[in-house]
């Protein structure tokens, strides 16, 4: 499939010639993929269901708005982790480099490489530079038990306490 670039409310985003790639959104099945984590497993978005899953894309690795967000993600896994949520962390970097970040920073959620920028694309979240350069944009999906989307935290900035408010999602997904 060849992709073209076409105007969109996000700049650079990668549009398939003849389907435009629809953004996930509130009430949708969350499109189940594949993807390999920082530690070499293959994971299935798919083999967590029955618990909710905080899918989050970040643009990427070792920069310093994706580090404070990480960080404050991995501060909060307890909260997250009482209330039945797993976390999982996406961007285009390569496996190698997630693991150096995961490693440099502590984390203890997986963190999923989607080189191709498939992953991205199928929630409707890849970008592309005019380099060329694919990532992912700062998007945050929150999955129910049943793997429906339940709330998307859009053009959210990591300062803006970007896993605070997925935490507070998952306490009203939970009744807490």
């Amino acid at each position: 499939m060849r992709a073209t670039f076409k105007k969109s409310p996000r700049p650079y985003s990668l549009i398939a010639k003849g389907d435009v790639a629809m953004p996930v959104s509130v009430g949708d099945i969350a499109p189940d993929f594949e993807a390999i984590a920082h530690t070499g497993e293959k994971v299935r978005l798919s083999q967590f269901r029955g618990k909710v899953v905080v899918l989050y894309f970040y643009p990427r690795a070792m920069t310093p708005g994706c580090t404070r967000e990480g960080i404050r993600f991995n501060e909060l896994l307890e909260e997250f982790e009482k209330l039945g949520a797993v976390i999982l962390g996406v961007s285009t970097d390569p496996p190698e480099k997630n693991k150096r970040f995961a490693e440099k920073h502590g984390f203890r959620f997986l963190l999923l490489s989607d080189p191709e920028g498939e992953v991205a694309e199928k929630y409707g979240v890849l970008r592309v530079t005019r380099s060329g350069r694919k990532s992912a944009e700062r998007t945050t999906f929150i999955i129910d038990r049943d793997g429906v989307v339940r709330k998307v935290l859009r053009n959210i900035r990591p300062a803006e306490k970007h896993a605070d408010l997925a935490l507070e999602e998952v306490r009203r997904l939970s009744g807490v």
